[in-house]
């Protein structure tokens, strides 16, 4: 590290690029609010108001994602490892750790402040970096100046809105989806001007190593789980919540991390349908686990909603995993018969509950794995050779 350098593009073709620790720390940061997130929407389910807790469990995640995002791509491409890039980057984590704060207040009172004001903190350092970027990469500086630009303006809107919280719920919703929208036009507008040299192997790495962490969250439910079975009063359930906890995560890690390239082409509407398309698988990842942490509550007794409840709690994030996996890689990379798997079996997870209960959807993301990784294999045997 060099304590100030210009911020100058990076090599796209760059061999052996890998996540750095600053990286990895970002990452640390990011799955303290992603638990955060998953824990809200476990205590919404389990007291039987799904429709408003998923909701806010989106509305946190996509501040907690969207912060992630844009980072990643821009440190893909910029990242020069100097001191002041280091301190912006703590900022962002900062920013981060007071929207993990913000977090439980939000589900509680429908309060937006202390979630404004951390993601307001993170995106205002992500301003300063882009700044550097124009600065330091002369034939792309229109770009950088548009994410520079249209980053501040989308805050100011943020802003905005401190004065009138708590809002009611409708409002809520309203004042969040066109929050959303104005942030996600900001990276279409900017890469019109000049598309930034990202690094393709760089970001499918990133974007695996999220992945990893999302599905932490089942694994934890998991352990909790086994702590109740282990407890004084033993109920064979728990087993049974862990066993299939940790077979469903093992099933979302391969189904996740198979042959296949997930971005095997740099074109810009593919990237962005790529990066763009994760949001929900993300979610869904994350979402899993809180499913996972209802079902405990629901055989311990700290829950009155059915278990069928419980097991669709597992099930539906589940699904909308494998249709985003789909979405975001299947439809590209498979041909045939091969390629509507996914959604087959995301509605067969669907189904599972009605027939056998949570053991009937591990069950199936089991088989789906099996089936999957046969249809990539004669997939690949029936592509020609170059």
């Amino acid at each position: 590290m060099t304590a100030l350098l210009p911020m100058k593009p990076r090599d796209p073709h760059e061999p052996h690029r890998a996540s750095t620790p600053l990286e990895l720390l970002f990452d640390l940061v990011t799955v303290i609010a992603i638990a955060s997130a998953a824990a809200g929407l476990h205590h919404a389910l389990a007291a039987d108001h799904a429709a408003e807790g998923i909701f806010k469990f989106a509305g946190a995640f996509f501040a907690i994602w969207w912060a992630w995002m844009n980072y990643t791509w821009m440190a893909s491409a910029y990242d020069n490892d100097d001191a002041i890039f280091r301190l912006l980057t703590m900022v962002v984590m900062a920013g981060s750790l007071t929207v993990a704060a913000g977090i439980e207040p939000f589900f509680a009172t429908n309060s937006l402040v202390m979630l404004i004001i951390g993601y307001v903190v993170m995106r205002l350092a992500m301003v300063l970096l882009w700044l550097r970027a124009a600065q330091g990469d002369p034939t792309r500086r229109r770009t950088a100046l548009t994410y520079a630009l249209g980053i501040a303006l989308v805050q100011l809107y943020w802003i905005g809105l401190i004065p009138f919280q708590p809002l009611p719920l409708g409002w809520l919703i309203a004042v969040l989806l066109l929050g959303w929208v104005l942030e996600l036009a900001v990276p279409a507008l900017a890469e019109r001007n000049g598309v930034t040299p990202w690094h393709r192997h760089h970001i499918m790495e990133r974007y695996g190593l999220l992945t990893i962490i999302v599905l932490g969250e089942t694994l934890l439910a998991a352990t909790a789980a086994l702590t109740h079975a282990a407890g004084e009063h033993f109920d064979i359930r728990f087993v049974h919540i862990a066993l299939s906890a940790l077979v469903i995560t093992l099933a979302l890690w391969w189904l996740y991390f198979s042959s296949e390239e997930h971005l095997p082409t740099v074109s810009l509407p593919h990237a962005f349908a790529w990066g763009y398309g994760h949001a929900p698988l993300f979610a869904a990842g994350a979402a899993v686990g809180a499913g996972f942490a209802v079902l405990v509550d629901i055989v311990s007794g700290h829950s009155t909603i059915s278990l069928l409840a419980g097991d669709y709690a597992v099930a539906v994030p589940a699904a909308i995993y494998l249709l985003a996996l789909w979405f975001v890689r299947d439809r590209f990379m498979l041909g045939g018969v091969s390629h509507g798997v996914l959604p087959v079996f995301a509605a067969l997870v669907l189904l599972a509950p009605l027939v056998f209960g949570l053991e009937a959807v591990a069950a199936v993301m089991a088989l789906c794995v099996v089936v999957r990784t046969i249809a990539s294999r004669k997939n690949a045997l029936n592509e020609p050779s170059p």
